[in-house]
């Protein structure tokens, strides 16, 4: 990777001094609490959103889920305060509380549950995870405190979607046809039942959320912030030099700024496993990716670990498996070695030289490691950087009009993430579980380079945070600041 390290070091200069010319505005907000993203939400609505951030504002700001997930990802009650199956396992009855109302004073009912998953359900919609709820026969609420589900087939645990999909509100929301949703007047001006309550939104700029005074204690009670402030803010650069002068209270920072964000004594770098996974995805639907051994070579010629070192400075795991730590055994470090004659050998002499597609407009780091490790076993790779919209056209896409695609997914807990992974590749068939694991084992139609870390600064003033796999904001409404 070419790394400027004349230009880097001018740059953390800079921003020493930016930081140091300004004062302490942090102190000066008190319990309101600013957070960077780096861009904005997307929506308030969870049925049309795939902003991982604008999910979690979501279900652990504005609204709540079904059931969540504890800090050891043990599923829990929320607003399902029980549940029971049934002995055939095709059906559960979860217990809806009947003291969640919404911000307008309206009480949360089993029925807002209702209408929220069969919104979801239908195609009309646009649910990003739609194809979650395939398995779902019926979604009944029988009275306001009963939710009852339905499934094709045994189960034995809740739907990881639950935890995902937070319940809207049906009094303000069931007049619209589902294909409209994404107009609904519901969607600027949005009315929760979490532990936060909309306050504004400036299109690009800022989402403004203050405490809910009535938030039953039972899940939690008033947060302990006064307001959050989710604060457009895109350029890295930009993002940096506002978290040092005390602007910002949290920003995501690209791993090579991390030594220089921990060496002031005001701030902190918090770093914890995400649901997102690197990967190469090859179109086994055409040449030279329709040969499986082609696309184990290319797997067997990666070094994982000079990516991870090189290219995150340490902030990520190799991935030789679509399943993320702590989900995952522990792999050996022998198998993480790049077996380059092994690479050879599997293709026989055979010239192998492709496109590779990947998001961005500039230096392309990654791809380049990439490009360099598999010209070690005689692969040439030429790389193709496209804007997002046309990068989604043409490997998401009806045509598939691609050949590889570096990509980062992110995921779920139910790996329901990986499905349409295999959609993309070109190798069909719906399975689910431990088969669905031995397909990518087996068939190779990815190979994945790693499991991402976050990483964000965050200004010490802020004290209860906990960062994991459930999110940024799994643990907000036990933040606190220093007054």
């Amino acid at each position: 990777m070419n790394v400027d390290l004349g230009v880097r070091g001018y740059l953390l200069s800079l921003l020493a001094v930016l930081a140091l010319a300004c004062g302490p505005v942090a102190e000066r907000r008190g319990g309101t609490v600013i957070f960077a993203s780096g861009a904005d939400l997307q929506s308030a609505n969870p049925l049309l959103t795939t902003h991982p951030l604008a999910r979690q504002v979501q279900r652990y700001v504005l609204l709540t889920t079904l059931v969540r997930y504890d800090s050891l990802l043990q599923v829990e009650p929320y607003l399902a305060r029980s549940w029971a199956w049934s002995a055939d396992h095709r059906e559960v009855t979860l217990r809806i509380r009947n003291d969640v109302p919404w911000h307008d004073g309206t009480l949360t009912t089993a029925r807002d549950a209702e209408w929220t998953l069969n919104a979801a359900r239908d195609v009309a919609t646009g649910y990003p995870r739609a194809s979650d709820l395939t398995e779902f026969s019926a979604v009944q609420a029988p009275d306001d405190s009963t939710l009852v589900l339905r499934f094709a087939t045994p189960r034995s645990t809740l739907p990881d979607v639950l935890t995902d999909l937070a319940i809207l509100p049906r009094h303000l929301l069931d007049r619209v046809p589902h294909e409209k949703l994404r107009q609904a007047s519901w969607n600027e001006h949005p009315v929760g039942n979490g532990p936060f309550r909309f306050v504004a939104h400036e299109p690009n700029r800022r989402w403004v959320f203050e405490a809910n005074l009535d938030f039953p204690v039972a899940l939690g009670g008033r947060p302990r912030l006064d307001r959050l402030v989710i604060a457009v803010v895109d350029e890295p650069t930009t993002k940096l030099a506002a978290l040092t002068s005390g602007e910002l209270d949290f920003a995501g920072i690209q791993p090579a700024h991390a030594s220089f964000v921990a060496r002031d004594p005001r701030l902190a770098v918090v770093t914890y496993p995400l649901l997102l996974t690197y990967s190469i995805v090859f179109n086994t639907r055409q040449p030279p990716f329709d040969d499986v051994t082609v696309r184990q070579a290319i797997s067997l010629a990666l070094d994982r670990r000079e990516i991870v070192a090189g290219f995150l400075f340490g902030f990520g795991t190799p991935a030789i498996s679509p399943l993320p730590p702590p989900l995952a055994p522990a792999v050996a470090e022998a198998s993480l070695a790049p077996e380059i004659a092994s690479a050879r050998q599997l293709l026989h002499g055979r010239s192998v030289d492709f496109e590779m597609l990947t998001v961005g407009s500039g230096e392309a780091a990654l791809e380049q490691m990439i490009q360099s490790q598999l010209a070690r076993a005689g692969v040439r790779v030429t790389i193709r950087q496209l804007e997002l919209t046309a990068f989604l056209d043409r490997v998401q896409g009806p045509r598939h009009d691609f050949t590889a695609a570096v990509m980062g997914t992110s995921g779920d807990l139910g790996l329901g993430h990986l499905a349409p992974l295999l959609a993309i590749s070109g190798v069909g068939g719906r399975r689910e579980g431990g088969a669905l694991l031995q397909v990518f084992a087996d068939s190779m139609p990815v190979a994945f380079l790693y499991h991402a870390r976050g990483v964000q600064g965050m200004n010490r003033r802020i004290h209860g945070v906990r960062m994991d796999m459930r999110g940024e904001l799994a643990s907000l409404s036990q933040w606190w600041v220093d007054r």
